[in-house]
């Protein structure tokens, strides 16, 4: 069956930047300097600016974002680290690549983010921080885990792979915490044309520190004041991204308008549960995500019709076999391991036009029609 309504397709958005983008490589490739300067140092100055933190640091990608902020704040071998049952395994496997040990919660059943009442009953004497995720581009909910933080002296260490300009109380997450890590995966909605992350922090220090072990333990070729590891972000993915990003706003803008179509046009249809935002949240959609006991018949319906899906995600993070020897319980995590189920994601990018989005509902429509 020929692909009508791609899960997400990138050659339109690289068509009406393609001068640009173009440009951006060909100068670098004149230009040879391949790792580090100016066109890395202005991406950071310019995406912290747009978030709203002191300090950027460009990394490999988003998965080392993570460990080597666990690994700068000291959280290692004895240590514990609560995150969420639902995300990417980067979020976790980064926790036990620090020597810590990754402590899960389950999800809210509305947002799919961590449930924030069942966080305290998870926190022991050896706890020492919080990675919230703000997952398929909505925020978690951050003012009881910053009070939560508080109480017990924790880190709060944001993941927000999937969240760019996301807002919770009208500020834009990223700036609660100590620091926050970004992925710029081809997918998102910020993407490279490769792997590529950063790390936002406002703290000079830390700041220093991760950009120190990101680069071989030093600030200066040879210098080498720690051991470190070698996470930089490329120098071409920086030009790329520099060219993407005043676009960012506008995109999510239609990444919003796409989901409002959806949920109008398949608002009540057979037992469809749409994504649910909550009122203090500006929600970015990287992912529009809906839940049906018959996801897997729909989505065969669906891609028997030309239209990708994909789950995000089939696994709770708990329940992987990666994590057997944490001897968890699938009812531990009842909703998360429920949900596994029953998500699926539907085509969403920014690029997608209502012809597209249309079709998706109509075919939506008919599968439950047809039941």
């Amino acid at each position: 069956m020929e692909i009508r309504v791609p899960f997400v397709d990138l050659q339109p958005q690289y068509q009406k930047l393609k001068t640009e983008i173009d440009s951006a490589i060909f100068s670098t490739l004149q230009e040879s300097n391949f790792i580090g300067g100016y066109r890395v140092t202005q991406f950071e100055n310019d995406f912290a600016k747009l978030i709203g933190a002191k300090h950027c640091i460009g990394v490999a990608n988003g998965t080392d974002a993570i460990y080597i902020v666990l690994k700068m704040l000291g959280i290692g071998n004895g240590d514990e680290v609560i995150t969420v049952a639902n995300s990417w395994i980067s979020t976790s496997e980064t926790i036990t690549q620090a020597g810590a040990k990754p402590v899960f919660v389950d999800i809210d059943a509305k947002t799919y983010t961590i449930n924030v009442d069942l966080i305290e009953r998870a926190i022991t004497p050896n706890t020492k921080a919080i990675i919230p995720v703000h997952l398929y581009g909505h925020a978690a909910n951050l003012e009881p885990i910053i009070a939560i933080c508080k109480k017990y002296n924790l880190y709060l260490i944001e993941d927000c792979a999937q969240s760019h300009l996301t807002k919770y109380n009208n500020q834009i997450v990223g700036t609660f915490g100590v620091a926050s890590t970004f992925s710029f995966y081809p997918g998102k909605n910020l993407g490279a044309y490769g792997d590529a992350g950063a790390i936002l922090t406002n703290d000079d220090e830390l700041a220093k520190k991760i950009r120190m072990y990101a680069n071989h333990g030093g600030l200066v070729k040879h210098q080498h004041e720690i051991e470190g590891i070698n996470s930089r972000l490329d120098t071409i993915q920086a030009a790329i991204l520099q060219v993407k990003l005043s676009h960012l706003r506008s995109w999510n803008e239609l990444r919003n308008k796409h989901a409002e179509f959806y949920l109008e046009k398949l608002k009540g249809i057979g037992d469809l549960v749409l994504p649910y935002t909550t009122a203090n949240v500006y929600h970015t959609y990287h992912l529009f995500v809906v839940r049906t006991k018959h996801r897997q018949a729909l989505q065969h319906y669906l891609t028997n019709r030309g239209i990708q899906t994909a789950i995000h995600y089939p696994v709770a993070l708990p329940n992987l076999p990666a994590y057997a020897y944490l001897q968890n319980k699938e009812n531990e995590f009842a909703v998360a391991t429920q949900f596994q189920s029953e998500i699926l994601s539907l085509p969403m990018y920014a690029d997608l036009v209502e012809e597209q989005l249309q079709l998706v509902c109509d075919n939506i429509k008919a599968f439950f029609k047809e039941m």
